[in-house]
């Protein structure tokens, strides 16, 4: 179909106003709507702001009022058919008298997926789909995920120097190879997901919180692999367990003595019942899916980021590669057991090519095969 200058514009507008949900509305998907007229005036605008709260299409109606009736609506994604924590949005679209209604993408949601489509087409309501899908269908690919395959969204990140170390030298006195408008970056990603993930490695040696400065939206689940319990109870994960939620993943053998005085600290032990590595990772994404995490940041050592590249799981990568130069040997960001290097199972679709603070910020999606 051949979309106008008019329809492409608002349908980009409707994607950017979606965006003002992340990190709100998750587990469901970020969506925007635009209202217009015949004559082709933007008459109302609205996007999903918080979960259980009104979805895009409502506000934008909302927002239009009379003016709505006999115009087009322009919405990143099929409206919803069902009763959920709101009224199905064709209803309002019908009620409303819009009598066309133009879709970025089809809902994957197995109680929407078409018939949203098809319930407005029996009321009357043309329905065009397809207008800038591709940007329509990435907005809401952590949801498309979560909804068909169970698991979550996972997004790696790491900081390197521009010959590749992952971490500097004890000697050179900086603990950040990254610069503070990188890290704030990072900040504020960690605000917009549901959950941060480590390996005892890196808990170990960095001691770190895991939290969003400032806060975000979402106060994000601390998640450390530590297969034998070996986490300190001294430690700032630990000693913070009652403010902020932290979940321990541990192995069959962990010693039930290194448990209890965990959970006493307010962790959450999540035991797995099998020992092979790879298998645990798979069984946790699972878990986290039913929890319906949709977002998981990464923030794991080398060793960690293999283990998620062997199982296929990485979906979006963060790399920050600063203008240094520390030279001696280096350990990739990604490597295997033994030093062993693992590579990405695909190649990166980079979304997005900054320079924060003289970094280089690379995102990007992986290809999947």
């Amino acid at each position: 179909m051949a979309w106008t200058e008019f329809e492409r514009a608002a349908m980009q507008r409707a994607l950017d106003l979606a965006r003002r949900g992340a990190g709100c509305v998750e587990p469901n998907p970020m969506v925007g709507a635009v209202v217009a007229t015949p004559a082709g005036a933007i008459v109302g605008e609205g996007w999903h702001a918080r979960f259980g709260g009104p979805h895009a299409e409502v506000a934008a109606l909302q927002a239009a009022g009379p003016a709505a009736r006999g115009g087009t609506l322009f919405v990143t994604l099929e409206p919803c058919c069902h009763h959920g924590k709101t009224p199905p949005c064709t209803d309002a679209i019908v009620t409303a008298g819009i009598t066309r209604v133009v879709l970025g993408a089809s809902d994957p949601f197995s109680k929407v997926a078409g018939r949203g489509i098809a319930v407005l087409r029996a009321a009357g309501v043309t329905v065009a789909t397809g207008l800038l899908e591709p940007a329509a269908a990435r907005l809401i690919a952590p949801f498309t995920k979560l909804v068909t395959t169970g698991r979550p969204w996972v997004i790696a990140k790491w900081a390197m120097s521009l010959d590749g170390h992952v971490a500097a030298p004890a000697a050179d006195g900086e603990r950040w190879i990254s610069s503070p408008e990188s890290r704030r970056l990072v900040h504020e990603l960690r605000g917009r997901c549901d959950a941060i993930m480590i390996g005892i490695g890196t808990a170990l040696a960095d001691d770190p919180l895991l939290t969003a400065r400032p806060a975000g939206p979402r106060v994000p689940l601390r998640i450390v692999l530590d297969s034998a319990a070996r986490l300190p109870l001294v430690s700032r994960l630990v000693q913070s367990a009652r403010e902020t939620p932290l979940f321990v993943a541990v192995g069959p053998d962990a010693p039930a003595e290194r448990l209890g005085p965990l959970e006493s600290a307010g962790c959450e032990i999540w035991r797995s019942d099998v020992a092979d590595r790879d298998a645990r990772l798979r069984n946790l994404l699972a878990h986290l899916g039913t929890r319906r995490l949709t977002n998981v940041l990464v923030e794991g050592g080398p060793e960690v980021l293999a283990s998620f590249s062997r199982l296929d799981a990485i979906d979006e990568v963060w790399a920050f590669v600063a203008p240094r130069l520390l030279g001696g040997p280096v350990t990739p960001a990604i490597t295997g057991h033994g030093g062993t290097a693992s590579a990405l199972a695909g190649s990166i679709d980079i979304e997005e090519l900054t320079h924060p603070g003289g970094d280089i910020l690379i995102r990007g999606t992986v290809r999947k095969a």
